[in-house]
Formats: structure tokens, sequence, C-alpha cells
């Protein structure tokens, strides 16, 4: 006797980048194996992405009034208003190859599965087996590796998936209390809180390489401040996704410390080594030295804050509702 194959949802979390979101829709659209729902959960600032969904006539459109930093919130919409036995999850700049879904559902014929993650092939050169041992884990340290466009032999069960290619069985996301949102800012760890709880509630999290898609990386706000914005929330984030998913007194949330203590220390030891480079002329020696203290404090600052959040969250704790609120969302015809 055969298992019948679930049904999936698929759900597109975006901002301000319409022109991806059609191209994204548009490999939706060819899957080897139909989704049975497809959302897309909008938080722009604008109607271009309402008027790109508007062309795509099976596709649901909600709408995030929440603005940026609410990725998780987004998220939990999309579950919300599915119905279909799995969710996946696809980033508006990642784009499915035709068996992609298909090879994403293969691993759930286990009753114990609860998530499936796929490969995200970015185009860089030795991303195929760079890694290939270590996708995905939880470190004894606290610190997470990743390498999701690593080709392991088969599929591999690991403790968190990537954001931009991911999917949960509707049931075991029930069971720990569906996806949470203590994460602000532009460094989110939605993703691998949501793992890390599967695993901690005895579900298996599973890595399947040919389920692919090509992460092109739209468009993000760059340069100096945006990257000490991302080092400040990656290290307040990551603070709080330990002690919520793990729990204040883990291993691994207590030796984050010093792994956190050694992160501020690398920087400060960039700055001092830009001052001393002979190579190095006057501007870009103060230059180098300003980088890596910037950093140290963002990294430094961040951890403090994370610590202090985490004092809000108890471990498993859940953020938001589980159903859209009418203020939040609306489920239309674009």
């Amino acid at each position: 006797m055969t298992t019948a194959q679930p049904t999936a949802a698929v759900v597109v979390v975006t901002y301000n980048r319409p022109d991806h979101v059609r191209t994204c829709l548009e490999h939706l659209a060819a899957q080897s194996v139909a989704p049975a729902e497809v959302l897309v959960v909008d938080s722009s600032t604008d109607r271009r992405t309402a008027d790109v969904v508007r062309a795509f006539e099976a596709v649901a459109y909600l709408r995030n009034e929440l603005g940026l930093g609410h990725m998780a919130t987004s998220r939990a919409l999309g579950v919300a208003a599915s119905t279909a036995d799995v969710v996946a999850f696809i980033d508006d700049d990642a784009y499915a190859e035709p068996a992609w879904l298909e090879r994403l559902l293969r691993p759930y014929a286990d009753p114990l599965v609860g998530a499936v993650g796929g490969r995200a092939r970015n185009g860089n050169p030795g991303e195929e087996t760079e890694g290939v041992d270590r996708v995905g884990l939880l470190l004894p340290d606290g610190s997470l590796t990743g390498f999701f466009a690593a080709i392991t032999e088969g599929d591999v069960e690991v403790d968190h998936l990537i954001g931009c290619n991911m999917s949960y069985r509707r049931a075991a996301l029930d069971a720990i209390g569906g996806i949470h949102d203590h994460w602000p800012g532009t460094s989110l760890r939605e993703d691998a809180d949501t793992g890390l709880r599967l695993r901690r509630a005895g579900w298996k999290v599973v890595y399947a390489p040919d389920a692919v898609v090509f992460h092109v990386g739209g468009a993000y706000a760059r340069g100096r401040r945006f990257d000490l914005r991302y080092t400040f929330y990656g290290a307040r984030n990551h603070v709080v996704l330990l002690h919520h998913a793990l729990g204040s007194n883990a291993p691994e949330t207590r030796r984050y410390r010093r792994t956190a203590t050694r992160a501020v220390g690398g920087e400060l030891k960039y700055a001092f080594a830009a001052l001393r480079d002979p190579e190095r002329s006057l501007y870009r020696k103060a230059r180098g030295f300003a980088n890596g203290v910037s950093r140290a404090a963002a990294q430094a600052s961040g951890t403090l804050v994370g610590h202090l959040a985490a004092r809000g969250v108890r471990v498993g704790t859940q953020h938001l509702a589980t159903r859209p609120q009418p203020e939040r969302a609306a489920r239309v015809r674009a």
C-alpha cells in the first residue's frame, strides 16, 4: 500500500521586489507537481507587487501591513491562510527548478519527518562541495553552520534549514505552536528557530539536495550602515534564538557567550592589524581600524541586547497569533 503524496501550499514572502516575484511565480507555474495553493504575502510600500500577482489567476495575495522587518509574521500569515498538508517557503528572489516541489515532498513519506529543505544554488565556485559534511548543524559552541548550496550524498538529517527553500508538515508546525516572531531587523532567525524546535520536539528535519532553487540574491540596502545593522541584529537574534529554541541553561546557550566574545575579539584583532599593516596607506589604516572597531561594537551591543530581550522570551513561547488578524492581513484578489 502506498502513501498518498501530501498536498502543498507554497508561500512567497516579499517586500518591494515585483520583478523578482513575477519570475518566481513563473517558475512555480512550471512545476512537475503543481502546488495546491500559491500565496504571496506582501509588505511592500506600493501596489506594484499586487499588480504582478493579478496576472496569475491561481495565486492568492495577502497583505502584511506591518511592513519591513516582519518576515516571520508574513510566514505565519501564509501558514494560517493556507490549508495544504505541507507549507513550503521560497524567497521572491529564488527560482525553483521544475522538479523542486516534487523532490521537496518526497521525504514526507516518512511520517516522522516534520520539515524538508532543499539546496539554494548561488553560482559561486566550489559551493557544491564546501561544507558538504556540515550542512545545517547546531554546533556545540552554539553557532550554526549553513552550506545550503552543498550537494550531499542523498537526503541527510540536519538541525535547521534555509529560509529561501524550506517546508514544514502542517501537523508538525501545529504541534510546536507555529512560526514565532522574535526576530526584528535585517538578520533573522525564524528558519533556524523553527527547525531547532521541531528537532527538540522529536521531528526529523531533512535536507534534500536535489530540491533546488537558484537564489539570485535581490538588491538589498548596501554599504557600511547595512553591514553594521546586519551584524547587530545577527548577534541579537542569535542569542534570542538559543534561549527560545533550547533554553537558557542549554549547554549550547551557555557556551555561546564565549563564542560571541571571541567574535568581538576577532573584529578588534582585525582593527589593530589594519593599523600595523605596512602595505596600507594612512587613510586605509584609519578606515580598516574604524571598520573593525565598528563591527566589534555592533557585535557586542547586539549580544547584550539579545540577552536583555531573551529575558522576556521563555522556551518555545509564541509571540504572534497563529491566525491572521484583520488589521494585519487580508487575503484578497490583487
